[in-house]
Parts: structure tokens; C-alpha cells; sequence
């Protein structure tokens, strides 16, 4: 890939075209880069123990010191949750507004990194070199507080990135989007539009998120005995809505879970959230007070195994029992992937006696991402030159494009690209022009490896087929086996199945390892791998399975 000429600014999405999550980009000009985002994504089935998947930094290691700043659009994990990966590697002062900061002080704290970098905040409205970029901060809605989306200023014009974002008219905490500011910068010029997809399928305008105000009324008003309620923990408007109706009912809140304790804590330290005295109250007061007085505020709403949530649902939980007359509520959506987790927490409330209300059921949860309408008006007020979808999966990338190119945007002027695809502006225009390697990487732990390594790959054989190990006793001074194989096997063979197949393969094997020559026979490494091999064979011709097979030689 050839170094950038002077007036060339190039464009590079590491994440976030192509899935939902894990967020970041970067931009490229006259020998500075600008960091836009830096999120994770939750695995799914196919990467059985890990953590997170965040994206691959390679491509930002051998120009680290080009990387002036790195802003963020907002405090969810999908924008924010891979920087205590990232600041390690790639050392850079960090720009968002305050409520963003907060959260990303207390996650790098997590990993001792509260101080590895400088946390600079800023305030919708403000204007900030960093750089060669000029950015400005303009207000968004979301279903988080104190989003902002970027008007980056280059010689060669202005790139606009929405975030995430939706036209909320009725915010909860009165702030509304700043259409005056976009509209503005469509008079001055715009290069390029980058706009969140997320939501293209979906006709109409999103609901307002005072909306879910009123669903919380109705149940609060129905509620008999104790509520228990789960959302995301980053979303404060939602948590305030929770508030305000439990005070009007005269409910005491208790918040339950590391990350909603701690965010509810920022935001009441930094005038996001606003808690009428008396009302919050310790979890440990909960069992001192009547069932139709409480509300438990948690999180887990994804069926997440260790969560407080799905604890409670198996009865596990240290301080919370389900009991007959509780109604739970599951206030967000069911991520894609997640249906039947969700599902399952269900069922087992409803088993303990529960009434569960959760999206399919009520109006419980608004998106916080704009639809059709609000992204058309959005194109409608940049009057963008060029148009790039981002933050989806593929289709959503692609519905994108024909939404713009509906709205009067040239088809050659809509660039459609995945992660890993360059994107070059010059003096003549703008082509997606090469691409680098943007892959994925896992966390597990606190480990970080690529996401096609060989121990997921065999986690996924070891959850599929099994595991098989294999003893073999050795007498090293003639080679000769000193007894049989012995076999241990674990999810590989159901109870009642014929386990005289591996009495055969013993005998196999046994035979093959005999008709080695004696130095083969006295090679310890040698002896394992012949094992492997002859095992695989048979294993896969008469239980038509792919075990993890482990070979162990004893020395006699």
C-alpha cells in the first residue's frame, strides 16, 4: 500500500461495516491519523470461552506515532469497549463528552490503565484541532446520553460522521438533535456523509424514548408485587425513566450488577441522572421492605449466563429469590443471536411463578437507532457529495446505498465498503481504491489472540465430537506395548452405545504400532503421532466423528 500524497486523505474502516459492533475507523491525512470509535462485539456460538471480539489492530502498529487523538461518539461498549486493548498498543490522548469519559475512565481502570493516556472532555459544540482534522462535536439522540456526531474539516472538505443516532423530538433529558448544525455544514459543503445503518430496514420514524415511559407506567400500575427490571446498563435515560415512575408510585429502587451500580454512580456524579432522596435505597434493604414497594434495577437482559439476571432465573442468586407474584422485565431488544438465551430466562421465570413483560410483548423498548425517514432527512440536510454507509451488517450496508441513491445521490458517488476496505479522496474525487487485511481478534481472559486460532478451532471440535484419550505403556528398552491401550473418553459415546468399537480400534492401533521398526517404536514423539493418525482413521470410518484425540506414551 503507497504512502499518502499531500491533499490525499484516505479512509479505513478496521470495524462496523460489515457487522453490528465493533466500531472503529480511522483517517488519514498529511502524515496524522484520527481514531473515530474503538468497540467490541459479543461472540456468538461459533467462539465457544471467549470473552469479546474486538477488532485487528495490526494495521495501526507500524504507524502508532501517526495517530494524533481518538474520538468517541458515545459510551457503548460497541464504540468504546476495545480501548483498554488498544491504548496498550497505540497511545493517544482520547476526546468525548463527559458522560463518554466517565465510562471510559472506569473501564481502563479495570485494566490499570486509568492514567495511560490523557481523557479530554468535550461538549456538543465545541470545535478541537487534533491534528491535521478539525472536529466538531454536534448533538444526536441515541439510547445512550450525550452522543455527538463528527463534522471533520480536511483541506480537501468535510467528512460527516452520525454515529450512532436517531431523531428523537422529545429526548428525556430536553436535549434534541442539533438539525441546525447539520443543515448548516450541507450549506457549507460536505465530502462525504458516513451514516448508521442500523436501522435502514425499518420504515417510518423510530419512537421517541418517552415512549417506553409510558409502557412503564402501565406495568408499574399493574404490578402487584415486587418488579424486577433489566436493561443495559449504560442506558441512563432508561434508568431515569425507572426512577421517576418508581418514585411516583412510591417504589424504592435498588440497583443490582457491577456495571449498573457503576454507571448509575457517574451519572448521578455528573448531573446525568437526577434521584430524588429516599428513593434509591441498598440491595441488602430489599427484604425489609413490601414486595408491591420494590423495584430491583439490573442487567442481563441478553440471557448472559453469569449475569444477576439469569442467576436469579435459576435460583442462584446470593441475595434474590423469584417468588410467585414478581413481574420481570426485560426492557431492550433481543440481539440477533441471543433469541434463544432470552428465551430460556423466560421460561424459567414463568416457572417460578413470574409474569415476565419483555418486547414481543409490550412496547417495553424503543431502538435508539434512526429508520428510513430520519435517515433520508438526515441525506436531505448534508447534501453529502459522496455518500458511505456504515454500521450494519452487509444488507443493512446495501439498503443503505439504494436509500441514498434515491434521494439524488449519483450511484458512482456511493461508496459501498466493508471492513478493510480503503477509501482515497483526492483533489479529483473520491474510489474505494485497495484494502488491507482488517480481521478480528478475540479476548479470552485477558488474552488476545486472532480469531481463527487453532484453540477456538478446537473448542468447536471438542463441543461438537468430544474428546478421546489414548494411554499407551511403552517398554523403552525393547519397544515393545507392556499391555493394552486404555481409553478415555469424554462426549464422545452415549451410554448405551457399542463400546466394542473401541476394543477394535485398541487392537488396531496396537497392531500398526507393533509393525513399526524398533527405533520408531522407542521415539516417544514418533510413537503419539502414529497414534493420532491411525486413530483419526478408524474413529471417522465407524463413528463418522471428529473427536479431539489426545495421545499420551508412558515410558515403562
Amino acid at each position: 500500500m503507497r504512502e499518502l500524497e499531500l491533499n490525499e486523505l484516505r479512509i479505513v474502516p478496521l470495524g462496523g461495516l460489515g457487522e453490528i459492533g465493533l466500531n472503529m475507523m480511522v483517517l488519514e491525512m498529511d502524515g496524522g491519523s484520527l481514531v473515530v470509535d474503538c468497540g467490541l462485539m459479543f461472540p456468538g456460538d461459533q467462539l465457544p470461552g471467549v470473552d469479546y471480539v474486538i477488532p485487528d489492530f495490526t494495521y495501526l502498529l507500524d504507524k502508532k506515532d501517526d495517530v494524533k487523538g481518538i474520538v468517541l461518539t458515545h459510551g457503548h461498549e460497541d464504540h468504546i469497549g476495545a480501548l483498554p486493548f488498544f491504548i496498550p498498543l497505540v497511545s493517544a490522548p482520547i476526546y468525548a463528552t463527559p458522560l463518554t469519559i466517565g465510562m471510559v475512565r472506569e473501564k481502563l481502570a479495570e485494566y490499570s490503565l486509568e492514567n495511560a493516556v490523557p481523557l479530554e472532555p468535550v461538549n456538543a459544540g465545541d470545535v478541537i484541532d487534533v491534528g491535521p482534522f478539525n472536529v466538531e462535536f454536534i448533538r444526536v439522540s441515541h439510547s445512550i446520553a450525550d452522543c455527538v456526531a463528527l463534522a471533520v474539516k480536511t483541506r480537501l472538505g468535510t467528512l460527516v460522521h452520525t454515529g450512532d443516532f436517531k431523531l428523537d423530538p422529545y429526548p428525556i433529558d430536553g436535549k434534541r438533535v442539533d438539525l441546525a448544525a447539520f443543515a448548516r455544514l450541507g450549506e457549507e459543503g460536505v465530502l462525504a456523509l458516513m451514516s448508521d445503518s442500523t436501522n435502514v430496514e425499518k420504515e417510518g420514524y423510530t419512537l421517541s424514548e418517552r415512549e417506553v415511559g409510558k409502557a412503564l407506567n402501565e406495568v408499574f400500575a399493574e404490578a402487584k408485587g415486587r418488579l424486577i427490571l433489566a436493561t443495559f446498563a449504560s442506558n441512563i435515560h432508561r434508568i431515569q425513566q425507572v426512577i421517576d415512575v418508581a418514585g411516583k408510585f412510591g417504589r424504592k429502587v435498588a440497583v443490582l450488577g457491577r456495571s449498573m451500580e457503576a454507571n448509575t454512580k457517574i451519572g448521578v456524579e455528573l448531573g446525568y441522572l437526577d434521584v430524588k432522596k429516599g428513593v434509591m435505597v441498598d440491595p441488602f434493604q430489599v427484604g425489609k421492605l413490601p414486595p408491591e414497594k420494590v423495584v430491583l434495577l439490573t442487567t442481563g437482559t441478553q440471557g448472559e449466563p453469569l449475569s444477576g439476571l439469569a442467576r436469579m432465573a435459576r435460583d442462584e442468586h446470593r441475595q434474590i429469590r423469584i417468588m410467585k407474584g414478581d413481574t420481570v422485565v426485560l426492557s431492550s431488544r433481543f440481539i440477533p443471536g441471543n433469541e434463544r438465551a432470552i428465551g430460556g430466562l423466560i421460561n424459567e421465570f414463568y416457572r417460578r411463578g413470574a409474569k415476565v413483560i419483555y418486547e414481543k410483548v409490550s412496547d417495553i423498548h424503543v431502538s435508539g437507532h434512526a429508520s428510513q425517514e430520519e435517515l433520508k432527512l438526515m441525506i436531505a440536510l448534508t447534501r453529502p457529495e459522496y455518500f458511505i454507509p456504515v454500521h450494519g451488517e452487509y444488507r443493512h450496508l446495501v439498503k443503505h446505498a439504494e436509500l441514498a441513491v434515491k434521494m439524488g445521490i449519483p450511484s458512482e458517488r456511493v461508496l459501498l465498503a466493508e471492513d478493510g476496505d480503503l477509501i482515497l479522496f483526492n483533489k479529483v474525487g473520491g474510489e474505494k481504491m485497495g484494502r488491507i487485511d482488517a480481521g478480528k481478534q478475540v479476548v479470552d481472559g485477558r488474552y488476545v489472540a486472532d480469531s481463527g486460532d487453532e484453540v477456538l478451532a478446537e473448542r468447536r471440535r471438542l463441543g461438537n465430537n468430544g474428546v478421546l484419550v489414548v494411554v499407551a505403556t511403552v517398554d523403552m528398552e525393547d519397544g515393545e506395548l507392556a499391555g493394552r491401550l486404555e481409553f478415555r473418553s469424554k462426549g464422545l459415546l452415549f451410554e448405551d452405545e457399542d463400546k466394542s468399537i473401541l476394543d477394535s480400534a485398541a487392537r488396531r492401533v496396537e497392531m500398526e504400532l507393533m509393525a513399526l521398526p524398533r527405533e520408531a517404536r522407542l521415539d516417544k514423539d514418533r510413537l503419539e503421532k502414529e497414534i493420532l493418525i491411525s486413530l483419526k482413521r478408524y474413529v471417522k470410518k465407524y463413528l463418522k466423528r471428529f473427536p479431539v484425540i489426545v495421545p499420551v506414551v508412558v515410558e515403562f
